[in-house]
């Protein structure tokens, strides 16, 4: 992994804290998280504390500390769905996969995230796996779509 991010450092070789974002992202695009290797060696890299780096990239929720599972649950936690019943179905979720928001199942199988919005509202409560939707969301529902992607 090491290489990977090095290489990927190479095409930043005269870059400032200013192309600190665009580092993080094409890191995350290419290895699917930042890794705390990564962050030590974009630290080195442009010559910036790691705890500066770890303190934008928590800013940020687009960024990840823990590679995505298999199946990635994004749970949309906007209005509608928040007032249909989304806290409900996060609780499920992190009972179902024994995961909390953010993190990956230890089998790789499962990441969970929660979303401000996934453009669903018509169909709230819902979720994407994966990108595909599914909305109009009961506790029952959900058990079968999560049982359904198990058994794959």
């Amino acid at each position: 992994m090491r290489s990977r991010i090095e290489s990927l450092l190479e095409n930043y070789t005269h870059s400032k804290r200013d192309s600190l974002i665009p580092i993080l992202q094409q890191i995350q695009d290419d290895l699917g998280y930042l890794s705390e290797e990564a962050v030590v060696l974009v630290g080195k890299h442009l010559s910036m504390p790691t705890s500066q780096i770890y303190g934008l990239a928590t800013f940020y929720n687009q960024f990840r500390f823990e590679p995505k599972g298999k199946y990635h649950v994004q749970v949309c936690h906007g209005t509608a769905c928040h007032v249909l019943g989304a806290q409900s179905i996060l609780s499920l979720l992190e009972k179902m996969l024994k995961i909390k928001e953010g993190q990956t199942s230890r089998d790789g199988q499962f990441s969970l995230q929660v979303m401000s919005c996934i453009g669903a509202c018509a169909h709230a409560p819902a979720i994407a796996i994966n990108g595909k939707f599914y909305g109009k969301l009961t506790q029952e529902r959900l058990k079968e779509v999560i049982e359904e992607l198990r058994q794959q």
